[in-house]
């Protein structure tokens, strides 16, 4: 009997047909899975937000803005979180809550620290209270709480610590400078405009709630900028329309993060940029306006207080040179999906290498934040040995005054004082711990701590100096001044 042959060859190949078609469908939909969701992230790119609330200069709490802008509001918030870096950041501190402090956290306190800073700012407000910075949500809270209130500020201590455009909208009926302007020339306290703001800083102080683009709107900058670019011999600048969108990207920052005075007729709100950013140019400024804000108990001398100069100090470094913005560091860019967003934590860049320094510096990233931390150790140790030096004049200028030296030469130390004592907190109160500008600031160090050592020869009856560090004019003795500096005190 013959066996019947079996047709195994079409049968594989039917088999076989099956897989390739098989195959060829799930790779079919796997490509058309993936060719929508690149179209879907290509149409998130083109409509970065959704408009679900229609927003306007009326509305100034940021949960509405986040029903456009989840994305960054979600990030917005985490400026509550406290992240430390070797020198920067704060450690939650805890705090029994009272009827005038309802706080439970606080930060850390700078003076309990560093006691030589309660001697330097005797008199002053800082001594009561200065501590570690918070994030960007805690400005406000932290500043209506701090002890220095019961010194009695000015109402515009509040200009960097607020959401204040419909404030300055409702005092100015529609117009900002007329609002700024209002609150100086009603001598309003820090109190009374304290009742009118509800938000720390937020979207609407840096943003067109029409376009989102980049805004100013802080009268203050908007005069201290125009001022700055008059003595560059550009006149009549108006940020607005003549700043590029890479130097908004600084100056939404430079809104708050400078140093400021009050003119002492109004307490009007001044930026000290007429003739310049570096620290002798405000000094001048200052100098011209005799500004004094308080008197030094134990040395007499007439003191300004610096405040949080890093607008000013970054124009003096290599970044600012090379067109690195503040928010190139401070708020990388980041994809959420498809989005790409500028990081609206706002912290420091040592926090997140990888998107903000890496970006330009191809070094492992441990390196660069060696590189960062051995800028900063140098700078720490130079600032040590100037607020010894500082204070050692303070105590040398309260004995030889009641030792009975002359007053010429007690005036000449409080100059010295004056200026020197300024220089040390111009770069102590800048928040980078130098790295904003590292030549720039050990040069200011270096230049302070010899104004302090000019002022102790003064003191002692030894020569007037052949000369004074760069740029700060030389301080001026009277005919019997000069001839008193050549006696020694006993």
């Amino acid at each position: 009997m013959n066996t019947p042959t079996l047709d195994v060859e079409p049968r594989r190949s039917r088999k076989l047909l099956i897989i390739v078609i098989a195959l060829a469908a799930v790779a079919t939909l796997a490509v058309t899975a993936l060719l929508i969701n690149i179209f879907e992230r290509k149409q998130e790119a083109k409509n970065p937000f959704y408009e679900v609330v229609d927003l306007n200069d009326t509305i100034d709490d940021p949960a509405v803005w986040a029903k456009n802008f989840p994305f960054q509001y979600d990030l917005y918030k985490r400026t509550v979180d406290m992240q430390r870096t070797k020198y920067g950041g704060s450690e939650a501190m805890p705090h029994s809550p009272t009827e005038a402090d309802p706080r439970s956290v606080v930060a850390r306190s700078k003076l309990e620290e560093d006691p030589r800073l309660k001697t330097i700012w005797a008199g002053y407000a800082f001594s009561a209270d200065y501590r570690e910075r918070r994030g960007h949500a805690y400005m406000l809270e932290d500043q209506t709480f701090t002890e220095r209130q019961k010194f009695n500020p000015p109402a515009m201590c509040i200009n960097c610590h607020a959401s204040l455009v419909t404030t300055f909208l409702k005092l100015g009926d529609g117009d900002l400078m007329k609002g700024f302007n209002v609150i100086s020339n009603t001598h309003m306290t820090y109190a009374q405009i304290r009742q009118y703001v509800k938000h720390p800083v937020a979207c609407i102080d840096c943003h067109d709630p029409q376009t989102m683009q980049l805004r100013i709107t802080r009268p203050a900058f908007i005069e201290g900028i125009r001022a700055l670019k008059a003595s560059q011999g550009v006149l009549n600048y108006d940020v607005k329309t003549m700043a590029t969108r890479q130097e908004m990207r600084s100056y939404v920052c430079g809104q708050c993060h400078v140093t400021y005075y009050f003119q002492p007729s109004n307490k009007r709100l001044t930026y000290p940029w007429a003739k310049g950013l570096k620290v002798e140019d405000v000094i001048a400024v200052e100098d011209d306006g005799k500004i004094k804000e308080w008197e030094h108990p134990d040395s007499g001398a007439e003191l300004i207080k610096a405040r949080h100069p890093e607008f000013e100090m970054w124009n003096q470094g290599v970044h600012a040179r090379s067109g690195v913005a503040c928010a190139d560091c401070h708020m990388p860019y980041m994809r959420q999906g498809g989005l790409k967003i500028s990081d609206h934590q706002i912290n420091s860049p040592l926090l997140k290498v990888n998107r903000s320094c890496q970006t330009c510096h191809h070094f492992p990233e441990e390196e660069l934040k060696a590189r960062v931390e051995d800028i900063q150790d140098r700078f720490f140790d130079l600032r040590n040995t100037a607020l010894d030096a500082l204070v050692d004049l303070i105590n040398d200028i309260k004995a030889q005054k009641a030792k009975g030296a002359p007053d010429a030469q007690l005036a000449a130390a409080r100059a010295y004082q004056r200026n020197g004592q300024f220089m040390i907190d111009f770069v102590m109160s800048e928040n980078s711990m130098g790295f904003h500008a590292p030549q720039e600031a050990l040069r200011i160090l270096g230049d302070a701590i010899n104004l302090c050592r000019l002022g102790q020869v003064i003191l002692h009856g030894g020569p007037p100096p052949s000369h004074n560090p760069p740029n700060i004019k030389n301080v001026s003795l009277s005919s019997e001044a000069a001839s008193a500096t050549t006696t020694p005190t006993k």
